[in-house]
């Protein structure tokens, strides 16, 4: 399916300025979440019509090597209180080296559609799409994926570069392999291709009051990247019907603060207007407050 033209309708400069000018960020009204509901709660990605739990689990934390480190069974205890504890939405990553496989393994045994699964799907190599996607279900040892991601696209250009696996992807979906599509996008210029893309019905966007870890001109930036665009853009997507997953929370690991990773949480669902978030973790007492600061924030 073509992608459609795109249009931009903030600038760095004036991002900036705002944020100079005033020493803090616009409140947006526009497709904020209303006060209540908890971070359990099950709630639709937009036109995807896939329900998933506003909170997420994650497993790439330093590209999953914080879950690798865990263990088998450390991971399987984990996922198990996640579950337990009312997380019925898991993810994972192509790049997330063997986490498809330890993932399937710690959800073995628990009714398949009693949670949501999504995948991300690396989008370059010498192989063939369809291949690989199968592949990656037989290592999550599930029948189908509810959402399969093209990941880390980086790059202005990635609607047409990625395009094999966005139709590989489309494929899935025709045989119910896969129930949902979309993108997740590292930097401005990729970001800025997802409004007006009519084959995207989930976007994944980084977001957190900081700016650490987010979107900027340079995708590998090791400084802030620029929160008002990305928000902007944020709401873009919903008003055209995609459902927002929101990473990098807690500015991947580097919050130290629990002001911070409450506030991000607030952020993102009462400014910016995502759907749901994903955290990864290391331990049962992280999954407890993911929880509790959501929670906290739709209060």
């Amino acid at each position: 399916m073509p992608h459609c033209s795109r249009r931009n309708f903030l600038k760095t400069g004036v991002a900036a300025g705002t944020l100079a000018a005033t020493g803090s960020l616009p409140f947006f009204a526009r497709n904020v979440t209303a006060p209540g509901g908890k971070a359990t709660d099950w709630v639709t990605l937009g036109k995807s019509n896939v329900k998933v739990t506003r909170l997420a689990f994650g497993t790439g934390s330093i590209s999953g090597r914080v879950q690798r480190e865990l263990g088998q069974e450390g991971f399987n205890s984990l996922v198990r209180h996640a579950y337990d504890s009312g997380i019925r939405f898991f993810e994972t990553a192509e790049s997330y080296t063997e986490m498809h496989k330890m993932l399937g393994i710690a959800l073995k045994g628990i009714p398949r559609d009693s949670y949501r699964l999504m995948s991300k799907i690396t989008t370059h190599g010498d192989v063939d799409p369809q291949q690989k996607l199968d592949e990656l279900r037989k290592l999550a040892n599930t029948e189908y994926f509810d959402i399969m991601l093209l990941h880390w696209q980086h790059t202005a250009t990635w609607p047409s570069e990625s395009q094999r696996w966005a139709d590989a992807i489309s494929e899935a979906r025709h045989k119910q392999a896969v129930m949902a599509q979309g993108a997740s996008v590292h930097g401005l210029p990729a970001l800025r291709q997802m409004p007006s893309d009519q084959w995207l019905q989930v976007a994944m966007i980084r977001m957190n009051h900081k700016g650490v870890r987010m979107d900027a001109e340079d995708y590998e930036t090791n400084g802030l990247g620029n929160v008002p665009e990305v928000v902007s853009h944020v709401k873009q997507v919903r008003a055209e019907g995609m459902g927002v997953i929101s990473m990098k929370l807690v500015g991947e690991g580097s919050f130290k603060a629990r002001e911070d990773r409450q506030a991000a949480m607030k952020f993102a669902f009462r400014n910016a207007g995502v759907d749901c978030v994903t955290v990864g973790y290391k331990n049962n007492a992280e999954i407890d407050e993911a929880i509790e600061n959501l929670n906290l924030a739709l209060a």
